[in-house]
């Protein structure tokens, strides 16, 4: 492969790695939230993380970039006080994954939490323990294959992530493009042998994954 090519593929795997964590510190409250919790907005707050499952990638990088744009709502203030603008930065291609994936994350995630025995959460009550210790406690241990197969299923779908990312990243070499942008660069030039090198590189990585999210996901039933 071309030194593009592994900038590509070491970008993609940056970009996974920091989405998937940004996916588990906000997925995995909102999936217990979900899965434990009534509140008023719950149907809402369903709706929005599910959205972005249903959504064409492309309308979802829409409104990211209505969102966080330079002329954005968040993005114009951002722009005005600091002369930056997270468009067309890694950033971006961190902000289309991280979106992209949590869906992922958080169905899996509230599944196995609704899975363990509220029995259990019951007995740990009635020994002092409140509902944030009972949580770290016993839930959250109790639904851990189920949480590590939700993160790595995040983490396959951000790294092949593709149409979010390059409407508010777009397709610089060396900076945004990561490997599914490079595969369609390399289409589109006619480099044939550089697009099979990158497409064998992307199903083996997710081959992997699956294999793995399968795994934990037996052994969390």
């Amino acid at each position: 492969m071309s030194p593009d090519s592994i900038s590509a593929l070491r970008l993609s795997l940056q970009v996974a790695v920091t989405a998937t964590a940004i996916n588990a510190l906000i997925g995995i409250p909102i999936a217990y939230a979900l899965a434990r919790r009534r509140f008023w907005g719950r149907s809402l707050v369903d709706l929005l993380v599910t959205l972005p499952l249903i959504l064409p990638p492309t309308v979802v990088g829409y409104y990211l970039i209505v969102l966080l744009g330079r002329r954005g709502v968040l993005g114009r203030p951002l722009y005005e006080l600091t002369g930056w603008t997270v468009a067309f930065t890694w950033y971006a291609a961190v902000i289309a994954a991280t979106v992209m994936a949590l869906p992922l994350l958080v169905r899996t995630v509230r599944a196995a939490i609704e899975s363990v025995d509220r029995d259990l959460e019951r007995a740990a009550y009635t020994l002092g323990r409140s509902e944030w210790r009972t949580a770290l406690e016993v839930t959250l241990p109790l639904a851990r294959n189920g949480i590590l197969a939700g993160m790595v299923l995040a983490f396959a779908r951000a790294l092949g992530e593709f149409g979010a990312t390059l409407m508010l990243a777009g397709n610089i070499p060396g900076k945004t493009t990561t490997v599914p942008l490079s595969i369609y660069t390399a289409v589109q030039t006619g480099e044939r042998g550089e697009a099979v090198a990158l497409v064998a590189a992307l199903t083996a990585l997710s081959c992997v994954v699956l294999i793995a999210a399968n795994r934990l996901g037996a052994r969390a039933s």
